[in-house]
């Protein structure tokens, strides 16, 4: 049954290719959306670039016929702009409550078509709310969004026979024939009779073989993993065909300390690379720090302090030291590490970097794009972040850049993930990410 979507403005702020995403159904924009969009243009943000983006493509479809009357799509649908004189039942003001407006198009689109089912399409909670209270069918805007607990983990089971991990065990591969693993995917290898004999290995696609995960036996800088899934993580992290590693778990679960120990590993230890860049979302992305007294570094500080955290700590520096003036800026000096905010990253090119991106929850799908291509001949970019602590209202759990990139590189053979799901920082922290 075919049906007619009506968009909201945050729709297109977040996705300006909205207006293609639904098939061969028909698409209405109140032309109050566009009076929004237009508000926002000027802006030198996502949501500025977005904007304008839906203007151009707008302007195009435009010259394809009357949006009054309805513009063919390629899908098969049509695309038209509408206005309404409608009110709606509780409008308190209507020249100044634009929702309203849009709401008003959405049942008047419902009236003039009884025979096609109407949705109207929003972000908004409150807006879908009120929607429902008039009689008009809402819905989120779902496309490439993926609910959290669906999200791919990276990390399978699988029971076997125990003779089969005993072999597994003694050539160092098993060979598993199964087009549903993905590449670099993690397998726990479980006896059926003995749950207590296993194995951890990773599916290799060209060979259709598990093999054994590398663990580096004198640790990486200091540290050793203490559960299976920090396991999994320094093994993509320390392997050189992998471009794009994505590391996700609640907070204590290791994930920065991990992605900064390979780092500082394959740097100094192996020089494999010429520098770890290591940066976090100066929230938003979009916002200048300009506005802060001192230096680049300095500015930096408020949303850095926890990489330096975490970096003194594998230094191993003592209070001692720190109170003597050691500290992370040792490994600045020398070169090793290098801290950049991500708003000036459009443009550049990075080439033989390890590139740790935290709190890529943050991100847009269209901001995460911008970073990785960025990366230059060599470069290794990791991604860490906890969906469910997001901090920027343009994006929630399900469609952040970071479950965007997990969810399309999955498939890909230089790219890697794993979800971390146990806290190590300490029993207090463990519970709290559990209880509160």
């Amino acid at each position: 049954m075919k049906k007619q979507y009506v968009l909201d403005t945050n729709v297109l702020l977040h996705d300006p290719r909205a207006i293609f995403a639904f098939e061969d159904n028909d698409v209405i924009v109140p032309i109050y959306c566009i009076e929004e969009v237009d508000s926002f243009k000027k802006e030198q943000s996502e949501r500025g670039r977005n904007a304008r983006q839906v203007t151009r493509y707008m302007d195009t479809l435009r010259s394809d016929g009357q949006l009054k009357e309805g513009v063919k799509l390629d899908a098969g649908g049509t695309l038209r702009v509408m206005f309404t004189e409608r009110k709606i039942p509780g409008e308190v003001n209507p020249h100044r409550d634009m929702d309203a407006k849009i709401l008003a198009c959405a049942l008047e689109a419902k009236d003039r078509h009884p025979s096609l089912r109407t949705i109207f399409v929003t972000m908004d909670t409150n807006l879908r709310i009120r929607a429902d209270a008039v009689g008009v069918e809402a819905q989120n805007y779902e496309h490439d969004s993926l609910e959290v607990d669906e999200l791919y983990t990276g990390v399978s089971e699988l029971e076997l026979d125990g003779k089969d991990i005993d072999t597994f065990y003694s050539q160092g591969w098993l060979p598993l024939e199964d087009p549903y693993y993905s590449p670099n995917e993690f397998i726990h290898l479980k006896d059926r009779g003995n749950q207590s004999h296993s194995a951890l290995g990773k599916f290799q696609q060209d060979t259709q073989r598990v093999v054994p995960v590398n663990k580096p036996k004198d640790g990486v800088w200091g540290i050793r993993s203490r559960n299976k899934e920090q396991s999994f993580a320094l093994d993509l992290l320390l392997n050189d065909d992998i471009k794009l590693v994505t590391l996700v778990g609640k907070a204590g679960t290791g994930k920065t300390l991990v992605a900064l120990a390979a780092g500082l590993a394959k740097v100094t230890d192996e020089n494999i690379y010429s520098r770890m860049l290591v940066s976090r979302p100066v929230f938003p992305l979009g916002r200048d720090i300009g506005y802060l007294p001192g230096t680049v570094e300095e500015k930096l500080n408020p949303w850095m302090q926890p990489i330096y955290d975490n970096v003194e700590y594998l230094m191993g520096l003592s209070q001692k030291d720190k109170k003597s003036g050691r500290g992370w800026h040792e490994l600045v000096d020398m070169g090793v590490l290098q801290i950049e905010p991500l708003t000036y990253i459009r443009g550049r090119s990075i080439p033989q970097q390890f590139m740790i991106v935290d709190e890529s929850q943050n991100l847009t799908p269209h901001e995460i794009k911008t970073i990785i291509t960025r990366a230059g001949q060599d470069t290794k970019i990791v991604l860490t972040g906890d969906p469910y602590q997001i901090d920027n209202p343009y994006v929630d759990a399900t469609n952040n850049g970071l479950v965007h990139i997990v969810n399309r590189f999955r498939s890909e053979k230089i790219a890697g993930h794993v979800t971390l799901t146990r806290g190590e920082r300490s029993e207090l922290a463990e519970l709290a990410s559990n209880l509160l």
